[in-house]
């Protein structure tokens, strides 16, 4: 809880305004000393006298504490766009404030209206927001016959959908753009990704029944061509064998040190949709290109450190998990790892060269855990014939910090 002393009530809204809330949340509206809200949700209320109005200061999440602190003692009330708790602001203010202190009257969210529009079950329907977050989000989700609704910014992310999904054969994908949920005013516009174009309402969701190849899964190990690389890159069979004993989890935070091509960040973060990770890279043309990476894979929000370990460790929030995958023997490295884990957190270093196998039996020694060496081989012609081709072998330590 980072705000002390202040109590609140969350109000849902819709586009249907001030008519279309029960007489419990109007009067908790019209009771309120401060309303907090956006512009567009402020626009819908009725003027009350003596009654104050906020408008949310950006970046939220930082100036949010203050503000509220500011309003200590006065009846407040936020109004948020339909059911708070669904990718919006009611699960910050708690966070903020703790559950007791926040009361939270939810409207039938977007979410609910575009299932029911569509007539998709929840169970059978994935939610992805782009709001505040980067449209590359929504690739994660690719495969056939899946369901997506995409929570959209504003007027212009429908055609940004569009335009990721036509290059990558989902162009015949069918698009419903729903505008204005729940309004006198809502708008249906149903088209094909490959054929959309228009003008759609600033306030939309975008529902996407996906058609086209299976180009990556889920489970881990992808293709090795899926990234861009320069051969500093945790090949394919190494991804898997690292990425089973780090044990992605939902919420749970990944280092990725010496990132490299970004992979094993990456893949950690497509394992769940609230995975987190850093992606730590000394080489600055590495370190862009592990952005490139994350968007073309769908999960845009990993996070890049442009510097060296152990320093640009420094001030990174405790890990869940770190992948050590270069500059293992870069002094204190390895012990600032160890020393940052939280408790169960997962330890996974690689190493193919003699020094670093001597740190990894060492360590081995000292703490436990896995010791392994991986060796791959694959099949390559041989004249006319072909034969085993074998990759450098590489020592595996594996540890988990009780």
């Amino acid at each position: 809880m980072l705000v002390p002393d202040v109590r609140l009530t969350v109000v849902g809204i819709g586009a249907d305004g001030w008519a279309g809330l029960p007489e419990g949340a109007q009067s908790a509206i019209c009771a309120a000393e401060v309303i907090l809200g956006a512009p567009r949700q402020l626009g819908l209320l009725p003027e009350v006298a003596d009654q104050q109005r906020v408008v949310w200061p950006t970046p939220l999440r930082t100036q949010v504490p203050a503000l509220l602190a500011a309003h200590r003692g006065r009846r407040l009330v936020a109004v948020a766009s339909g059911d708070p708790m669904v990718s919006g602001i009611g699960s910050m203010l708690i966070d903020l404030l703790g559950a007791g202190r926040v009361r939270v009257t939810p409207h039938v969210s977007s979410v609910a209206l575009a299932r029911a529009r569509m007539g998709w079950s929840a169970e059978s329907t994935a939610v992805v927001s782009v709001v505040g977050r980067d449209t590359h989000t929504v690739l994660r989700e690719l495969a056939p016959g899946r369901r997506v609704l995409v929570l959209s910014a504003d007027e212009q992310r429908p055609a940004e959908v569009a335009d990721l999904l036509v290059p990558r054969g989902y162009g015949s994908s069918r698009m419903v753009v729903l505008g204005n949920l729940g309004s006198p005013s809502e708008t249906r516009l149903e088209t094909t990704a490959g054929e959309f174009a228009g003008v759609v309402p600033r306030l939309n969701v975008v529902a996407v029944e996906l058609l086209g190849p299976l180009g990556t899964g889920w489970a881990t190990g992808l293709p090795d061509d899926m990234f861009e690389h320069d051969g500093q890159l945790t090949k394919r069979d190494l991804r898997a064998a690292a990425l089973a004993r780090l044990m992605p989890a939902p919420g749970q935070l990944l280092w990725d040190v010496g990132a490299g091509a970004g992979s094993v960040g990456i893949e950690w973060m497509r394992a769940h949709p609230t995975c987190r990770a850093v992606a730590v890279e000394a080489d600055g043309v590495r370190a862009a290109r592990i952005g490139c990476n994350a968007r073309t894979l769908g999960v845009p929000g990993v996070e890049i450190v442009h510097g060296s370990a152990p320093e640009a460790l420094n001030g990174l929030p405790a890990p869940d998990a770190v992948f050590i995958g270069g500059g293992g023997t870069r002094a204190g490295v390895l012990d600032a790892c160890l020393q940052a884990l939280r408790p169960g957190g997962r330890l996974v270093v690689h190493g193919v060269t003699v020094e670093t196998e001597v740190l990894l039996g060492q360590a081995y020694r000292d703490r436990g855990g896995e010791l392994t060496r991986i060796h791959i081989e694959r099949a390559a012609p041989v004249g006319s014939f072909t034969g085993w081709t074998p990759a450098r072998a590489v020592t595996q330590w594996a540890f988990t910090r009780l």
